[in-house]
């Protein structure tokens, strides 16, 4: 598989991130637990957008940009498509962990522990999911058009899916956690473990960073294909993958009060991924351009969000997952 990615580039890519999330935990540590304002969160989505395009600027001109290398200029646009479809699609993991963290009743100070852990969990199923994609579509070049119906089959479900309440109480990774562990009936702070009756227990927080994960891995599964229809270099497909991820946390804390003025988000990310799907399946039939991607992600994401807006939402309140905060008792037993 042809990728532009030198030992010299994964070596820059690696040594980055660790340097990114290395400031992003010293200035956890260094703030400690508080509730994150939009104005916090909005400070720190601008910084880790920033930090992807200084990268993507990097990349660009590393492989030649300013000769009007070809090459360098189709790399970019691969990246920037890339980051935009898994930022996107990243938008439905937030509902989801919003979910999450208002069925167990995690304090909003404690939260940004968990999607902290959450992140480098992600980073690593994600790194491993695609170089064993990159590799099956080496060997295999009709897994393609696997995964290009996996993606309409998705997009399909998740029109279907769009604005219905989810039931976590019924979700079989919680069964399994809850029957084979012991978990207080309480939280002790930012702690994953606690005496309770002289015994040593998970806190319900720690429940939560399994779920968080397990979600994550989920949502993995169909957004990595999405983005091996735009380009099957894992280099691009890594970082750009990676440096979306980086910027989930703050991501959250700006969406998580803004998820009923965006209700019909989830039926433009369907759209996006049935877009994406078919344009896998038309491969060796007739290779859209990624600009056209970029485009049609863009005006898709960008319609649904004005439509939110004007068009109110069914129900009262009109929140993808109008879930209320739950006792400790009720929800860890």
């Amino acid at each position: 598989m042809i990728s532009v990615g030198t030992p010299l580039l994964w070596g820059f890519f690696t040594v980055f991130v660790i340097a990114a999330l290395a400031i992003d935990f010293f200035a956890l540590r260094q703030q400690g637990a508080h509730r994150v304002s939009m104005k916090e969160a909005g400070i720190w989505s601008l910084i880790w957008v920033l930090v992807s395009f200084l990268f993507v600027g990097w990349l660009w001109w590393y492989l030649g940009g300013l000769d009007g290398n070809e090459q360098a200029d189709a790399k970019a646009m691969e990246f920037i498509t890339g980051y935009l479809v898994e930022k996107a699609l990243a938008v439905d993991n937030i509902f989801v962990f919003l979910m999450v963290f208002t069925f167990f009743a995690v304090l909003p100070e404690y939260q940004k522990r968990v999607l902290m852990i959450g992140i480098l969990g992600a980073i690593v199923l994600r790194a491993i999911l695609i170089l064993v994609g990159a590799w099956l579509i080496t060997q295999f070049h009709w897994i393609l058009y696997l995964f290009g119906a996996f993606l309409v089959f998705t997009g399909i479900k998740m029109w279907w899916a769009a604005g219905r309440e989810p039931d976590l109480s019924n979700n079989p990774a919680l069964r399994f956690i809850r029957a084979r562990f012991k978990i207080s009936p309480n939280y002790d702070g930012e702690r994953f473990f606690a005496m309770h009756s002289g015994v040593k227990m998970a806190t319900p927080l720690l429940v939560v960073v399994a779920m968080i994960c397990i979600v994550d891995l989920i949502f993995a599964v169909d957004s990595i294909p999405a983005i091996f229809a735009i380009t099957t270099d894992p280099f691009i497909v890594l970082t750009s993958n990676v440096f979306a991820i980086l910027g989930l946390r703050a991501m959250y804390f700006l969406l998580a009060g803004m998820q009923e003025r965006f209700h019909l988000l989830s039926y433009g990310l369907a759209i996006v991924l049935v877009l994406i799907g078919a344009k896998m399946l038309l491969i060796d039939i007739y290779k859209i351009p990624v600009a056209w991607s970029l485009g049609a992600t863009a005006t898709v994401l960008a319609m649904t969000m004005i439509l939110s807006l004007v068009i109110p939402a069914k129900g009262k309140g009109g929140g993808a997952y109008p879930f209320a905060a739950k006792k400790d008792k009720d929800v860890v037993g």
